[in-house]
């Protein structure tokens, strides 16, 4: 009889625990989804896992940006055991979400954590170059983000600025060094991708700067 007691009471303690684990899970995606910083410091406390995915295998940091909720993200970035580098599907990493949302604290505490910078492919700089977030490609930039990077297809942060961004951040970063002669694997120079979208001020500084940009590097015979 008492080997049977024994048996149901760990059988008891067993489902007592799945049942804990399983609504600590739930209060954690849900406070990912509707960005509740205090749930997840909670559990956190308690132990739970910071990169605990989603349903979709999405780790915890990645749904919080994804669910624009600046103030989870942020508590699980300063978390000592979150994976900063994770990446999502299409291979973004939680410092070019921070980049593309202009999001500078969350971006400091992920670069200090460790995020990578400069990476293959698409970079943080070429997010942050897309919406033409000034303070946060300086951020990048004083963090050795290499402003030329280039993307599989030959793209450049300078290229994504002149095509999408206003022309206050394509004039940044010419005057941070940016080159404006590189041409895309579409043999399409930033200029080229200016006039395409008939941003005439970005095509303006470009013209300035490339000309400048040959007095200086002189091509030779």
């Amino acid at each position: 009889m008492r080997k049977y007691f024994k048996y149901f009471l760990y059988l008891y303690v067993l489902i007592g625990y799945s049942l804990s684990n399983a609504g600590s899970y739930d209060d954690f995606i849900n406070a990912l989804h509707f960005d509740r910083p205090e749930v997840i410091q909670k559990l956190l406390a308690r132990g739970f896992d910071p990169n605990t995915p989603n349903e979709k295998g999405i780790p915890g940091l990645l749904v919080a940006l994804q669910s624009e909720s600046p103030k989870s993200a942020l508590v699980l970035a300063q978390h000592p055991l979150t994976q900063v580098n994770a990446e999502n599907r299409l291979g973004e990493t939680p410092l070019m979400l921070a980049a593309i949302h202009n999001q500078i604290e969350l971006a400091k505490v992920l670069i200090a954590r460790g995020a990578d910078v400069n990476r293959q492919g698409w970079t943080p700089l070429h997010y942050a170059a897309t919406r033409g977030h000034r303070d946060m490609m300086r951020l990048l930039l004083d963090h050795e983000a290499y402003i030329d990077s280039e993307a599989a297809n030959g793209t450049t942060p300078l290229m994504m600025a002149a095509y999408s961004a206003p022309a206050l951040a394509v004039k940044f970063l010419l005057e941070e060094g940016a080159d404006p002669t590189l041409t895309n694997n579409g043999n399409s120079t930033a200029l080229d991708l200016a006039l395409h979208g008939d941003h005439q001020q970005s095509a303006f500084y470009i013209r300035a700067f490339t000309e400048s940009w040959y007095i200086q590097n002189p091509i030779k015979e």
